[in-house]
């Protein structure tokens, strides 16, 4: 069977096991091509292949409902799921989505981006199914990373208080999240899975009767179950945890033999109850370079499918905004050895991983974990520690409460590092840190910033450090503008004041971090066209720099405000806000992200779809104020701004 040809998953329903190798197989090469060609997330998806394979052999997924946790461990899953044939459009706009959607397949039974969603997920499924009097199963598959994050602790407390309501858990082990999980539960795992008799049983005994001269090489499928059989008995604490919280543990399992995954899972859906099936896979199993270097696969940007290497940039880049944060943290940390960077595990992705080489006693990795994080850094702070919280924007949203319940009200100073703020891109709509603005300027105390460049990037967090009480400093993905940086001796800024780039009389531009480059640019724009324009870079969204913007908007009047967020309760509406309370009447543009979501596409493309490029707001801007529009310029009256 071609997988080009498939059109539902049942269709697999009765393969040989020889037959959904060749299935694998076939998985594993599109997901490979695709993966080198545009990039996307690699390693999660080879370990689950003969795992997905397996599960679905036991399923109708018509009837059955399938969870998986994030999504970007369900490529196989979309391969087989009618989306073979335009695998090659993933996380392009209009594409297959990198995570799962319900609105793409009616098998995607659930959508996520974050992680440890699923048993909660499901479980709410198998409720609904009992309380409506409906037979199907429900199933969840969670990485053991994932298993770090306390939401899926709580639901496995909650599945195990339900005896009588069946769900099935599948525990993903491939001891990674993105990079190694942390925690005394993932320790668990791992001693159970090197244990000796895990050891013993998995490898010198399978070896030794592969050589037998009468077995030519292979294991007899009695021996097989056999040997599954004694795994479990020779390691009888391994479930002890789950058992005792309520769940029927069965395992652990080789991810990579269907069959016996086959007759695990099917075994475990005649249990009844909460069941939890412990299925030990390798994480990039298939691809060489993807299992030897686990982090680094996790994904990829475009890469040479044959020595591994990723295809370099035809033009040189600055470095990242993260990049630049982590060198600069490692020197306050060595400068200083109260700063401690803490990351809620995604080390590589904030620049932490720096700081974990270079002065370990200062980093702390809580595993996918943002609430306890930033509860963490609230009690490190109560006793003297500088901690430093690097946590992407929309994961933050996560732990909302604790940064006005454990870190606001109590007036601590912790520094949150919000990474990925604003469009990110090929990561779709549950990635998009377009909501920080907002959701940080409503909480007292905290002094919230953005910088324009990376090297006021380094004299905010020194800026952070040195303040007595709770800060946010917002950066965007990607590279840096390019400007010249500083090895070290970066002063603060003073706090709450902004600075005039450029001055003009027609217009005021007051932008907000990664906002300020374009203003300038669209400044440039306009001066060609007649008008001047002066541009602020606001630098604080709290304190606003009312002593400089005030008197400006008094002057010049037309005021646009320019944001990389949600324009809803955004800087846009501080501005307006802080206008009114004064009584000073302008005519204002709001500029950012209107009331809608953002889906997968580059960033270029996602500020072009919102009319947030220089050229496009330009033209928004001569429109709202009369300045006359000149030939060769797009109407923009449909673009997300709003206007006051």
């Amino acid at each position: 069977m071609h997988l080009g040809d498939l059109t539902h998953p049942n269709q697999l329903h009765g393969l040989s096991h020889a037959e959904l190798a060749d299935v694998a197989r076939q998985i594993r090469e599109r997901h490979l091509q695709v993966v080198s060609t545009s990039g996307g997330h690699l390693g999660p998806g080879l370990g689950v292949v003969e795992l997905t394979l397996a599960l679905y052999q036991t399923l109708d997924l018509d009837h059955d409902r399938v969870v998986w946790d994030v999504g970007h461990q369900a490529y196989p899953h979309k391969l087989i799921t009618g989306r073979f044939n335009t695998f090659d459009t993933l996380r392009q706009k209009d594409g297959v989505a990198g995570y799962l959607k319900r609105c793409e397949s009616s098998f995607d039974h659930f959508g996520a981006g974050h992680a440890s969603t699923s048993i909660s997920a499901a479980l709410g499924m198998a409720l609904a199914r009992d309380n409506r009097g409906e037979d199907f199963k429900c199933v969840a598959v969670i990485g053991d990373g994932a298993l770090t994050g306390g939401m899926a602790l709580e639901a496995i407390n909650h599945a195990g208080h339900l005896p009588q309501t069946p769900l099935l858990v599948v525990l993903n082990d491939n001891d990674m999240s993105i990079s190694p999980p942390v925690g005394a539960l993932s320790s668990h795992l791992n001693r159970m899975r090197l244990s000796p008799p895990m050891q013993f049983l998995s490898g010198s005994v399978e070896e030794s009767v592969k050589h037998l001269p009468f077995m030519g090489g292979e294991i007899p499928a009695e021996l097989n179950r056999l040997k599954g059989s004694m795994r479990r008995l020779a390691v009888p604490k391994v479930g002890a945890v789950f058992e005792e919280l309520g769940l029927t543990y069965m395992g652990p399992v080789d991810g990579h033999d269907i069959g016996e995954m086959v007759r695990t899972f099917q075994d475990a859906h005649r249990a009844g109850g909460p069941v939890l099936v412990h299925v030990v896979t390798t994480k990039g199993k298939g691809y060489p370079y993807a299992e030897a270097d686990q982090v680094g696969y996790h994904a990829q940007s475009a890469f040479d499918l044959s020595t591994g290497k990723a295809i370099p940039s035809k033009t040189p880049k600055p470095p990242s905004y993260s990049k630049v944060f982590g060198q600069t943290l490692v020197k306050l940390c060595e400068q200083d050895s109260r700063v401690v960077g803490i990351t809620a595990a995604m080390a590589t992705g904030t620049g932490l991983d720096l700081l974990q080489k270079a002065v370990p006693d200062q980093y702390i990795d809580v595993g996918i974990a943002e609430q306890h994080a930033v509860t963490l850094a609230a009690g490190m702070a109560c006793e003297g520690l500088k901690p430093v919280c690097a946590i992407y924007s929309t994961f933050l949203q996560r732990a909302y409460d604790q940064l006005i319940h454990d870190v606001g009200i109590q007036n601590l100073p912790v520094t949150f590092v919000l990474d990925r703020a604003g469009i990110v891109g090929a990561d779709g709509p549950t990635h998009q840190g377009q909501y920080d603005i907002s959701y940080m300027r409503a909480i007292p105390n905290f002094t919230v910033m953005a910088p324009k460049d990376e090297a006021e990037l380094q004299r905010m967090l020194v800026t952070c450090l040195d303040h007595n009480g709770p800060t946010a400093l917002r950066i965007p993905r990607g590279s840096g503008a390019g400007v010249p940086l500083m090895e070290e001796g970066w002063e603060p800024l003073q706090i709450g004041r902004g600075e005039v780039l450029r001055e003009g009389d027609d217009l005021l531009i007051l932008a907000y971090g990664s906002m300020v480059n374009p203003a300038l640019a669209t400044a440039d724009l306009l001066a060609q066209a007649g008008q001047s324009a002066t541009v602020v870079n606001a630098r604080f969204l709290r304190p606003l720099d009312q002593a400089l913007i005030h008197p400006l908007c008094r002057r010049v009047k037309r005021v646009v405000t320019m944001e990389e967020g949600a324009l809803a309760g955004g800087f846009g509406a501080a501005i307006l806000e802080s206008l009114s309370d004064q009584d000073i009447d302008v005519s204002m543009l709001r500029l950012g992200i209107p009331d809608q979501l953002v889906d997968h596409a580059t960033p270029q493309q996602s500020l072009e779809s919102l009319g947030l490029t220089p050229a496009q707001m330009t033209v928004r801007i001569r429109e709202r104020f009369g300045f006359g529009v000149e030939a060769g310029f797009k109407d923009s009256s449909r673009l997300g701004v709003a206007s006051t």
